[in-house]
């Protein structure tokens, strides 16, 4: 049975997250009820990462098995059209070894957050960017950042429901991109490790905005990590500022 990875885009707002739920419509189930489509007895799928309900991605990537040898880009185009009118898109379709596994065979996510800095309210990008009134400084997060990056148990910066065995990650970069717009500025936080715990990201985001505002000082990010509690995180960041950009592999199966 031919396995295939897909790269697939999509718009967060209307889901209950990836994963599929019993009651509610999900990224994952769009996916299968459209590969359902194509072999009716097409098993589930598996994915590089459960986003959130709201949380958005360009380069989520999932693998399935299928009995038919399909081309792979008339397998994305065939899942295209049957995806419709859900905000899901398959951008790339690979073949790929049997033993490839979208989650477990990745050894580096990445993540976009996009937090805009205005007044005016957002209109046409309200469900994809979080909002902050106030100025933010970005000196003052990118130092609140460097204390976040590296090897560090990250139990302050997880939710209380992770079920990840460990709170020990790899955090390998944190950068901050400050981008005018017409009367704002956005700030792109971007996110890289081998893997990240449940609101690991928005709890860093969320956390980081404090220092930019000036509620927190650079070193009390630290603290907070040292804390090792939960309780000493600062707010987190709503779901629909983030994204999942890529995911990597040791050979690129879209390549």
């Amino acid at each position: 049975m031919p396995r295939y990875a897909l790269k697939i885009e999509y718009d967060g707002t209307p889901f209950a997250g990836w994963q599929r739920q019993a009651d509610r419509h999900s990224v994952q189930e769009a996916v299968e009820m459209a590969l359902k489509k194509l072999e009716a007895d097409a098993p589930g799928i598996g994915a590089a990462g459960r986003t959130d309900a709201g949380v958005h991605a360009t380069g989520q990537v999932a693998h399935c098995d299928l009995k038919k040898d399909w081309d792979p880009f008339r397998l994305s185009e065939a899942l295209n059209f049957h995806l419709k009118p859900d905000p899901v898109a398959i951008l790339a379709a690979a073949q790929v070894p049997e033993d490839f596994h979208a989650r477990f065979s990745a050894n580096e996510r990445r993540y976009l957050f996009r937090v805009v800095n205005r007044r005016a309210p957002l209109v046409l990008e309200r469900h994809r960017a979080w909002q902050v009134l106030n100025p933010l400084d970005a000196d003052r997060m990118r130092a609140a950042a460097a204390e976040l990056v590296g090897h560090h148990d990250f139990t302050t910066f997880r939710s209380s429901i992770c079920q990840a065995a460990s709170p020990v990650k790899t955090l390998d970069e944190i950068s901050i991109e400050e981008v005018p717009i017409p009367h704002g500025v956005e700030f792109r936080f971007r996110l890289r490790a081998r893997s990240f715990l449940h609101n690991q990201v928005r709890s860093i985001v969320g956390t980081l905005e404090r220092a930019g505002a000036g509620s927190w000082a650079p070193e009390d990010v630290r603290v907070a990590l040292e804390a090792r509690d939960r309780a000493a995180c600062g707010p987190v960041a709503p779901p629909h500022g983030l994204y999942l950009t890529a995911v990597g592999y040791p050979s690129d199966p879209f390549a």
